[in-house]
């Protein structure tokens, strides 16, 4: 009997922690409902430049690495396949619909070292800043073969637009 306060007291906090977090990133999904959904993978998104694999950690708005985006599935963070074509960027999240982010909004493709929730080695993540209708965001990944691959394919497609 001495031990059922406590225990009631211990099993409150966590249903209100449980009930914070829900309520909170129910929130924070209706802060960027408004957002337009990224594009769909077009059925021509041009020649393969290279492809590789690693983790897809956030999508936040740009120069605001704890500014999580919640919206259209951006928000989870997922192993995912990477592939650079002449058109864009196209992302596969695990267990999730790829999206893709064409060439002419991909703003830069850059390192990076940490991102809401994630810290790594210096430079250890690539971070590819890009615009999603009129908003400008940071999608951070961690890939499995290192950073240069991702980097210098995502350099020459941003050339080719000068």
């Amino acid at each position: 009997m001495d031990r059922l306060l406590p225990s009631v007291i211990i099993g409150g906090v966590i249903v209100l922690a449980v009930a914070g977090m829900y309520f909170g990133w129910r929130a924070r999904m209706r802060k960027y409902g408004a957002f337009v959904a990224p594009d769909d993978v077009p059925e021509s998104a041009g020649d393969v430049i290279t492809t590789d694999t690693g983790l897809y950690v956030a999508t936040t708005l740009a120069g605001q690495p704890w500014e999580r985006v919640a919206a259209h599935g951006l928000g989870f963070r997922a192993r995912a396949n990477v592939t650079i074509t002449s058109m864009g960027i196209i992302v596969g999240p695990a267990g999730r619909n790829p999206f893709f982010i064409g060439r002419s909004s991909i703003v830069a493709v850059r390192r990076g070292t940490w991102t809401i929730d994630k810290v790594v080695e210096p430079g250890g993540l690539v971070v590819v800043a890009w615009r999603l209708g009129e908003t400008e965001l940071d999608s951070y990944f961690r890939m499995d073969d290192g950073p240069e691959l991702l980097l210098n394919a995502g350099a020459d497609l941003i050339e080719g637009l000068a």
